[in-house]
């Protein structure tokens, strides 16, 4: 071979390693996702409000990540732990993030056999709301007020998600804690609660205001107490407690109505991808249409991006050795 040639040659090979270099460089961030699926994780059954927020955040983010789609799969099972376990446990390469029921941040503070993540070490891309929590009593229930229902000689039905979920933890604690007569049903996911609800194999739920707001206006269903939220329509269960055990619980409580509807992904997506991630969150929580679809159905907004939820994670499981001890004891008597 000539020595033009092997310059010839030689030129080809670094022509080829820079135009490589090139691609590589050009697949960070947004372009990553070019061409590719994006698998949501719901972490409970069709129907209901994770899957209503979920679909939605999904919708509006594939609008802002050009080229790729975003798949909506729904992972139920165990009180969210399933579906948790299996975005946490996911390759981080940025194609697999979910959201996810606030009440895991109990499980992992009382150490859950069933907890195969730390909370802390997600990579968070967002959260989508404040969601207060409400007592709602069947329409036709005698039950009118907070003391009416302690005032009931027989337990009463009361609806909850599997073992583990938000609703769970809180029912058995609330109940365990202020000695509410209330009979735990489980296993209702989506919106089995409100049929149930109707057909009278239940008579309430601890739940997630906007998720019961189109029920209650529809006239099925009454509130008698909140936890949390902005609204002033509902007595607080905290004004109606007196013990200091019970009204620690509550103020438990409240720390997870201000992280709601969650997105996040397992540990140590590449930070170009994150923030990819966490930018489309964020537009598509500002998107116009979005803001418009959510007010037409009763979905408040209220977000919040990527280190700010993983400090507001932080804070929720910084609780008291004392207060961990109240939540545990509560579950351990239910």
């Amino acid at each position: 071979m000539s020595r033009m040639s092997r310059l010839l040659t030689l030129a080809g090979a670094f022509a080829a390693v820079a135009i490589s270099s090139a691609a590589a460089s050009a697949q960070t961030g947004a372009d990553y996702f070019k061409g590719k699926t994006i698998t949501y994780i719901v972490a409970t059954s069709p129907g209901g409000g994770y899957d209503t927020y979920g679909r939605l955040v999904a919708e509006y983010m594939q609008r802002y990540l050009p080229g790729a789609t975003v798949v909506v799969k729904n992972m139920p099972g165990a009180g969210h732990l399933v579906g948790t376990n299996a975005i946490y446990s996911a390759k981080p390469d940025g194609l697999t993030i979910g959201t996810f029921n606030t009440g895991l941040i109990y499980n992992q503070l009382i150490r859950h056999s069933g907890v195969r993540f730390d909370l802390e070490k997600m990579s968070w891309v967002g959260k989508a709301a404040t969601e207060g929590r409400v007592m709602a009593i069947a329409q036709q229930s005698p039950i009118k007020t907070y003391q009416d229902l302690v005032a009931q000689k027989q337990p009463v039905n009361f609806a909850a998600a599997g073992i583990g979920s938000a609703a769970y933890v809180e029912t058995v604690m609330l109940t365990a804690a202020l000695k509410l007569p209330i009979k735990i049903l489980t296993g209702y996911n989506g919106n089995d609660d409100m049929l149930a609800m109707r057909r009278g194999e239940i008579i309430g739920t601890i739940s997630a205001r906007s998720t019961w707001d189109p029920f209650v206006r529809n006239g099925y269903a009454r509130y008698i107490a909140q936890i949390g939220g902005e609204q002033k329509d509902v007595p607080q269960l905290a004004a109606m407690v007196d013990d200091p055990g019970a009204k620690a619980l509550i103020a438990l409580i409240q720390t997870q109505c201000d992280v709601a509807r969650l997105t996040a992904g397992p540990p140590d997506i590449p930070p170009d991808r994150l923030a990819a991630l966490r930018t489309a969150f964020r537009m598509a929580m500002e998107d116009k249409e979005l803001l418009a679809k959510a007010e037409k159905i009763g979905l408040p907004i209220e977000p919040a991006y990527g280190d700010t939820v993983l400090q507001m994670i932080k804070e929720a499981l910084r609780q008291s050795p004392e207060t961990v001890a109240l939540l545990a004891d509560s579950l351990k008597k239910k």
